[in-house]
């Protein structure tokens, strides 16, 4: 005869007298989480593996710390490291569109900016003035003027060859040009034309040998003179600037001596200073170098301007980031690019770092669905891990969709330890469907929702409390608080020997029972406060809930409590909806009629089972064939229904509910009302363990409790759950009164007996069971059957052989 269960196995208490402090401010704070020991395991070796690929993966559901835990073996970590580089980009003279990167040690690129925006600003007065001085104005004007010299006696020349032959050299609007003279004076046209026909024809071959000397004058001896005045002038302004700035751009490479790229970069900027020094002083390029192009870099302004993409100035550690929102150019960085004369333009001041700029030489923490979720960005990180170099380029340009000219940063090298935070099963979808995902992700880091509850870990549980509450500026909690914290988190865990580390949905509690502990004015929170908490959290979910058991109280859903049928019994399932779970009474019936042994699911047959719920009503064919049918035909069809169900049905923890009614169906033993039946069946007939077997108690009880408690109500559960049990307080003390009853099974058998009053009876020697057992009339029944089965089947043949 199966024994209900006793008030002290339905609920674990902690007692507070147990707990060894008076309040949690007495306590030490817990570091590294609890309850983790494979997954702190994990990181620390994540942590302190340098090599490439060992990136980590966190998994576990939100909630249990995840991002805490790491955070805190991360920070340790980087605080036995030095800081990294500071990165800067600066001006790439040769190749305008690749802007050069610069290593430099910690702070020191804020102080090149610094030192570069002082160059450019003491400059230009220098500049101005060496340009405006008496000096170089005079040894500019003795240059223009040795080139007006040369140009004015090779035309003097011209004109004393040309008077010589007796022609004028004048200069028109259309050009110079050779004109006869008679007396000193040009002749007209006419006159010309009244002048002997040798001496016209003489006139007009010294034109013509005129008319080539000019030109070679003009095309080629002025411009000569002119690109040696220019060289002159370059050389001059080379010289005036080289004296106006290299006095002080040599003290800045005398700063910078150690650093070998600074000093070329520094080298650069005076050739291309003294290249531009008009450019520079906003006048006019009269002295750019010929064949040099127009203007397709910054001008000076920013072109000899310092852009820190990383500064770690004043950091004394490596630096650990978390990047909230992981699109693509916030990981590896962007061009940006500014408004002119209606067009977009960008330089290498307009780059801006990324998240992996940040944490480059440390760590850098994401959380892998916001990651997945945005458009190539996790492509780009794989390729930044994959290379250890960052590049910065759109992304239509990494998946080559765009080829117009844009600045291309040169690469910086990575080094950093990426640790991502997601669930399993991304974790498992991603080590199944990419395969550089475990070559770059080779640390799992799993952590787990429970934990053993025993004395040990109640006082840590105690030291978690009293860490959340310090954290979170909360209330200190004395040890009834504590104690009734720690039974709450067996309920969260659904087992009275674990509890649950969902750090998430604890600390929920405790700002909540903080929060009645200032409304009831405590100066510490106690139990009646994390009492009161609970039962707010539920009331303020539990409208889906009340509107079932008003549903049910009224009749609309049909839920019998007393009394006795045939082939119906009261199945338990839980609803789960926006994370409050409770428990519905279902009636199950079932139907049976001679057929050729099919157990017909009627859910299945109109889509509404899921592939969980039609194995379980398969395993009961294989159950009924096996037990009464071995050695003849189930000579039986069965229809088995979940009543008022107007959604899908998934779950096996209705199968024992099922049989039940199937086997009071085939015997016709009714079956007592007043108990709820869970649980799911093999074909052996064992009960197996369920879950969410306390919402399943409570959710029976309350529609009794309701409607009257008889002392004869109950809930019939699988014996593998009882270590589950840890019921509210009203359902236990309902049970020490004697008025609810809560009976643990181990088989159909057993359970048969509690909902029939009858022995379920055990087989014979020869497989048969007693008349007046259950499997006794079960079993006639189906012999019952098969018989009427057999005469139909004569009958049959019969009337055909006579036709």
């Amino acid at each position: 005869m199966v024994e209900e269960l006793k008030p002290e196995r339905l609920y674990r208490r902690c007692d507070p007298e147990s707990l060894p402090f008076k309040t949690t401010e007495e306590l030490e704070e817990l570091d590294g989480g609890m309850g983790q020991p494979r997954a702190v395991e994990a990181v620390r070796f994540g942590i302190g593996i340098e090599r490439p690929g060992y990136n980590i993966y966190a998994l576990g559901p939100p909630g249990t710390g995840k991002h805490a835990l790491v955070r805190h073996f991360l920070q340790a970590r980087a605080a036995e490291r030095p800081a990294p580089s500071d990165w800067v980009y600066v001006h790439d003279f040769a190749h305008p569109n690749r802007p050069r990167a610069i290593e430099l040690p910690p702070g020191m690129g804020t102080r090149l900016r610094r030192d570069m925006e002082q160059l450019v600003e003491e400059l230009r007065p220098a500049l101005s003035s060496a340009f405006e001085g008496e000096e170089y104005q005079a040894r500019r004007r003795a240059i223009e003027e040795e080139f007006a010299e040369r140009s004015n006696r090779a035309f003097a020349e011209l004109r004393r060859r040309a008077q010589e032959r007796g022609l004028a050299l004048l200069q028109t609007p259309m050009g110079w040009v050779f004109a006869p003279l008679r007396d000193g004076q040009v002749l007209s046209p006419q006159e010309l034309q009244q002048l002997p026909e040798e001496e016209r024809t003489r006139l007009e071959r010294e034109v013509e040998e005129l008319q080539q000397e000019l030109q070679r004058v003009l095309s080629q001896d002025i411009p000569r003179w002119q690109r040696e005045m220019q060289r002159k002038l370059r050389e001059l302004n080379r010289e005036v600037t080289n004296f106006a700035v290299g006095s002080r751009i040599e003290e800045l490479k005398e700063e910078y001596a150690e650093f070998e790229e600074v000093a070329e970069y520094l080298e650069e900027v005076r050739r291309d200073i003294v290249q531009n020094a008009r450019e520079f002083l906003g006048q006019d390029r009269d002295v750019q170098e010929p064949g040099r192009e127009e203007r397709t870099q910054p001008p000076p302004s920013r072109r000899y301007q310092v852009n820190v993409l990383v500064d770690r100035g004043g950091m004394d550690r490596a630096p650990v980031i978390y990047e909230d929102n992981p699109t693509y150019q916030n990981l590896l960085g962007r061009v940006e690019y500014m408004a002119q004369m209606g067009a977009l333009v960008t330089d290498f001041n307009l780059i801006r770092p990324g998240a992996l700029h940040r944490a480059n030489g440390g760590y850098l923490i994401l959380d892998a669905r916001r990651l997945l979720m945005q458009p190539f960005a996790w492509e780009g990180l794989k390729r930044a891990l994959r290379s250890r170099l960052l590049r910065i380029e759109s992304p239509g340009q990494m998946v080559g969709l765009i080829s117009t000219i844009s600045l291309e940063p040169e690469p910086i090298p990575l080094d950093v330890k990426v640790v991502l935070l997601g669930d399993r099963l991304l974790y498992y979808l991603l080590s199944a469907l990419d395969p550089e995902f475990v070559q770059l992700f080779k640390v799992a880091a799993d952590f787990d929702e429970e934990v053993d509850r025993d004395g040990e870990n109640d006082l840590l549980y105690a030291r978690l409390i009293g860490t959340i509450a310090r954290r979170e500026g909360l209330r200190p909690f004395d040890r009834t608080g504590v104690a009734r914290v720690i039974e709450h988190g067996s309920r969260l865990a659904g087992d009275s020997g674990k509890l649950s580390i969902h750090v998430e949905s604890l600390a929920d509690v405790l700002r909540e029972a903080d929060y009645w502990a200032s409304r009831n004015g405590n100066g510490a929170v106690t139990a009646a406060d994390v009492q009161r908490a609970i039962d707010a959290r539920t009331y303020r979910s539990d409208r889906l809930r009340e509107r079932v058991q008003e549903q049910i109280l009224r009749g609309t859903l049909l839920i019998d409590t007393e009394g006795e049928r045939v082939g119906q019994v009261n199945g338990l399932s839980v609803i789960e909806l926006g994370g409050f779970a409770f428990g519905r009474p279902s009636r199950i019936s079932a139907r049976v009629r001679m057929g050729r042994g099919e157990v017909v699911d009627i859910e299945r047959e109109v889509k509404l089972s899921g592939p969980i719920h039609s194995k379980g009503v398969l395993i009961l064919a294989g159950f009924l064939g096996g037990r009464y049918a071995s050695e003849r035909p189930l000579s039986l069809s069965a229809s088995l229904v979940f009543e008022q169900s107007y959604s899908g049905v998934e779950g096996d923890s209705a199968s024992s509910a099922e049989l039940y009614a199937l086997l009071s169906a085939i015997s016709g033993v009714p079956l007592k009302q007043s108990l709820a039946v869970t649980g799911s069946v093999n074909q052996h007939g064992d009960v197996q363990a369920i879950g969410g077997v306390n919402e399943k108690i409570e959710g029976f009880f309350d529609i009794c409790r309701r409607r009257g408690l008889t002392g004869e109500q109950g809930v019939v559960i699988p014996r593998s759950n009882v270590q589950h049990l840890m019921l509210r307080r009203d359902v236990v003390e309902a049970v020490e009164r004697g008025e609810f009853h809560i009976y643990p099974v181990r088989t159909v058998d057993e359970g048969m007996e509690l909902l029939t009053g009858l022995p379920a009876g055990e087989p014979d020697e020869e497989g048969r069971f007693p008349e007046d057992t259950v499997n006794g009339m079960v079993e006639r029944r189906l012999a019952e059957l098969g018989e009427k089965m057999r005469a139909l089947a004569a009958r049959s043949s019969g009337e055909d052989g006579n036709g």
